[in-house]
């Protein structure tokens, strides 16, 4: 049985049809977040928990809580592991910390789950092209499930993204267009040729289920521990407010078995609108006037659901941290030789993240601690640098 019921805007409420091709909402542009009959499914349900997660591949186990897509673009997203890590968090005393290793996805980032579903649902809209700005691995994802659905895609990154990003956009097939600049000028750029046509727009909260597809990533870390924090290294934000809407969702079908879990917010000192919101008690955040870190998934200026991030931290009891670039690449080397992953700068920031709370007490010693990878560091070829011959 599905309990899929629509949408509704994230600022102003109003409530949007769940056959609607809207992308934002109509009335104010706020971001659409899907709505479910969670009542009803916990009435159904004996079991709710075996009623959640069913058999199906990776994130698709989850389908009785997505949207009903009539056919599901997938390339083996999700199930990513979970990895004990309590001898590395003894030694910056956090001795219970996983980390969720998200580059074990497809593309290698935890795009690939956001992208799985917003390519499903574009299918179902019939829309033919899919168009995003990015800053690299949201780029990549589209373009690849874009090739798995046979529609064409339109990646337009800044000139900063990391060197590669738009050879693989290409060999999925995608038209690329690198804009001089950063993000929002990738993302002005993408505005000014599509017009009022953004049937096929697949940018950060201008499309719903992105959020839908991160959100499991909440839902697998649930099934296997119970954390009190999960850290996360946050631009845009889907993914702060993914982890949030599921735990919420798991709350009210009463499979929580401990307290909902406090969110971290992790950015760099050179890009931190949200950490300087939060710690000057904003309920929005200004835009990052000059933004600069090696960490290009993070080089966020502004975003679109800054209200929701905060109320989402302010709602779980959470945090916020700003770390330096010089603590990013202390991270990538600190989890490559005592855990064996090569995290992205973005992961790096997460797990310098997590130290700074640790070490100011906002985190205490016996929090069991999950700080998420979102991406693997292979691509970030300057990380390699100082290992050279």
């Amino acid at each position: 049985m599905r309990y899929f019921e629509g949408y509704r805007c994230g600022a102003c409420g109003r409530e949007i049809p769940a056959g609607s091709a809207a992308a934002e909402c109509p009335s104010c542009a706020g971001p659409l977040l899907a709505v479910y009959d969670l009542a009803l499914m916990r009435r159904n349900a004996r079991d709710p928990a075996s009623h959640l997660a069913g058999d199906g591949p990776g994130i698709w186990r989850y389908a009785s809580i997505l949207p009903p897509f009539a056919r599901r673009v997938s390339l083996g997203e999700g199930r990513t592991p979970l990895l004990d890590s309590r001898e590395l968090g003894r030694s910056i005393g956090v001795p219970e910390l996983f980390i969720k290793d998200e580059s074990a996805n497809p593309t290698g980032s935890f795009k690939a789950r956001g992208m799985a579903a917003a390519v499903s649902r574009l299918v179902d809209l019939g829309v033919s092209r899919a168009d995003v700005p990015s800053a690299g691995n949201a780029g990549l994802a589209l373009a690849a499930y874009c090739a798995a659905a046979r529609i064409a895609c339109r990646v337009f990154i800044p000139s900063e993204t990391p060197a590669g990003v738009a050879a693989e956009c290409r060999l999925y097939g995608a038209e690329v267009t690198v804009v001089p600049g950063l993000l929002p000028d990738a993302a002005r750029a993408l505005d000014a040729l599509v017009g009022v046509d953004r049937a096929g727009v697949v940018s950060t909260f201008r499309e719903p289920c992105r959020v839908e597809g991160k959100k499991t990533m909440a839902f697998e870390i649930e099934e296997e521990i119970a954390p009190d924090w999960i850290v996360f290294p946050t631009g845009g934000g889907t993914g702060i407010v993914a982890l949030w809407k599921a735990y919420g969702e798991l709350e009210a079908l009463g499979l929580l078995r401990r307290p909902m879990p406090r969110l971290a917010v992790v950015q760099a000192e050179g890009c931190a609108p949200l950490v300087a919101a939060w710690h000057g008690g904003l309920d929005r955040a200004a835009p990052w006037p000059d933004p600069k870190t090696i960490a290009s998934g993070i080089r966020v200026p502004g975003s679109r659901a800054d209200a929701l991030i905060l109320r989402a931290l302010r709602e779980s009891g959470g945090a916020a941290a700003a770390v330096s670039d010089a603590e990013i690449v202390d991270g990538v080397r600190e989890l490559a030789r005592a855990r064996g992953l090569f995290a992205s700068p973005e992961g790096a920031a997460a797990y310098a993240g997590l130290k700074a709370l640790a070490r100011q007490g906002t985190i205490s010693p016996s929090s069991r601690v999950v700080v998420v990878n979102t991406a693997g560091g292979a691509r970030y070829r300057f990380l390699l640098d100082p290992y050279e011959r």
